[in-house]
C-alpha cells in the first residue's frame, strides 16, 4: 500500500492477501509482513482470520524477533470479538513475561482500558514503566507510549500526579497539554451551548488528531544500505567491480554516517539503516534480473528492505548501541 493512500481507499482484504504472497517470497521477513497482513484483516472486520495469523507466526515461537509482541496482538484482537477469557489469560501471560519491549505492554494495557479494565491497565502500564524506565534518564522514544497511556488511565482514575505523569508533560510534545487531553470531563462539554467550549475542544480534538496522523502515517523511512564486515568481504569476495563502491568497510562505515548527516540537515526526516546480507541482495538482483555487480541496484534493494520493515531508525537514541554493531553506544562511536 502506497503510504499516501487515504485509509478510506484501501482495500484491506486485499491489501492483506498481497502481504501474504510477499511474506512467502520473503520468508526472512515473513514476521513484519504477516503482522501488518493481520492489521488489514482487523480493518476488514475479518478478525478470526487475523487469528489465525498470529496462530501461525506463533506455532515457530523460536524463530520469531518478538514473540510477546504477536501474542498481545493476538489478545487484543481476541477480546474483540468475544474471546475474553482467552484473551485475558494471554495478557496474564505477557504481563509475567516481563518484555523489554514497551509494544507488548502498551498493546495489552490498552486492550484492558478499551474494556473499562482501568486499575487493570493503570497496574500493566505502572509495571512496564517500572522495568523499563527504572534508573534511565532519558526515556526512549519506544517507551513515551507507556507515560502517555499511564497518564491517560490516571486522570480517568481521578489519581494524582506522580514523578511519571510530570515526565509525560515534558516528553509530550503537541499544543494541547496531555492534562487537557486526558481530561475525563471532555466529553461533557460536546455537549455545551457555549462556543468558546465547543471551540476548545476542536482546538484539544485537531491537537490529538495530528498526533494520531503523525505516528500512523509514516512512510517507510528513506533508508541507507549496511553492509557488516563480514558480508561485505564475501560480497567483494563474489563481485569484485563493486569494490569501487566499497574500497574499505570502514570508510562504508564513515560513508552511511555522513550521507545521513548530508539528509538530515537538508531536511529529510524519517531516515533509516538497512542491513544487507549477500544471499538476499542476489535474490534480490535475480528478482531483478540484473547482475548483483550492477551498482544501481544497490539504492533500489535498500528501498525494498525498508519497504518490508527492515530499516532501524536513524540517529539511535541517546545511550543505545550503535548502529554498526559495535557494542559501545552511538555517542561514542559513529554518533561522536
Amino acid at each position: 500500500m502506497r503510504p499516501d493512500t487515504p485509509a478510506e481507499n484501501v482495500d484491506h482484504s486485499a491489501e492483506a492477501a498481497r502481504l501474504e504472497r510477499t511474506a512467502g517470497l520473503y520468508p526472512e521477513d515473513a514476521e513484519a509482513l504477516l503482522l501488518q497482513a493481520a492489521a488489514h484483516l482487523e480493518l476488514s472486520d475479518a478478525r478470526p482470520a487475523a487469528t489465525a495469523l498470529y496462530d501461525r507466526l506463533l506455532s515457530t515461537p523460536d524463530s520469531l524477533e518478538n514473540a510477546p509482541l504477536v501474542r498481545a496482538l493476538k489478545a487484543s484482537n481476541l477480546w474483540e470479538y468475544d474471546h475474553e477469557a482467552e484473551a485475558r489469560a494471554i495478557i496474564d501471560g505477557v504481563r509475567t513475561t516481563a518484555p523489554r519491549d514497551p509494544a507488548p505492554w502498551v498493546i495489552v494495557a490498552e486492550s484492558l482500558e478499551s474494556h473499562d479494565e482501568l486499575e487493570a491497565a493503570h497496574d500493566t502500564f505502572t509495571e512496564a514503566a517500572t522495568l523499563l524506565l527504572t534508573g534511565v534518564a532519558e526515556p526512549p522514544r519506544a517507551t513515551h507510549p507507556v507515560l502517555f497511556g499511564r497518564h491517560r488511565v490516571r486522570r480517568m482514575l481521578g489519581l494524582p500526579h506522580d514523578e511519571w505523569d510530570a515526565r509525560a508533560d515534558t516528553l509530550h510534545s503537541s499544543s494541547v497539554s496531555l492534562d487537557e487531553l486526558h481530561d475525563p470531563k471532555r466529553v461533557w462539554s460536546l455537549g455545551s451551548d457555549n462556543p468558546a467550549e465547543l471551540e476548545a475542544e476542536i482546538s484539544r480534538l485537531r491537537a490529538e488528531l495530528g498526533t494520531y496522523r503523525e505516528a500512523l502515517s509514516r512512510p517507510f523511512p528513506v533508508a541507507v544500505l549496511h553492509w557488516p564486515a563480514g558480508e561485505l568481504t564475501e560480497l567483494l569476495s563474489a563481485y569484485p567491480d563493486l569494490a569501487t563502491e566499497y574500497p574499505s568497510h570502514p570508510e562504508h562505515l564513515s560513508t552511511i554516517e555522513s550521507s545521513l548527516r548530508e539528509l538530515s540537515a537538508s531536511g529529510t526526516a524519517n531516515l533509516g539503516i538497512v542491513t544487507a546480507t549477500v544471499p538476499s541482495y542476489e535474490a534480490f538482483a535475480a528478482s531483478e534480473g540484473s547482475s548483483p555487480s550492477d551498482t544501481t541496484l544497490l539504492p533500489q534493494y535498500a528501498t525494498t528492505l525498508a519497504a518490508r520493515g527492515r530499516a532501524v531508525a536513524w540517529p539511535p537514541q541517546r545511550g543505545s548501541e550503535c548502529w554498526c554493531g559495535e557494542t559501545q553506544s552511538y555517542d561514542a562511536c559513529h554518533g561522536s
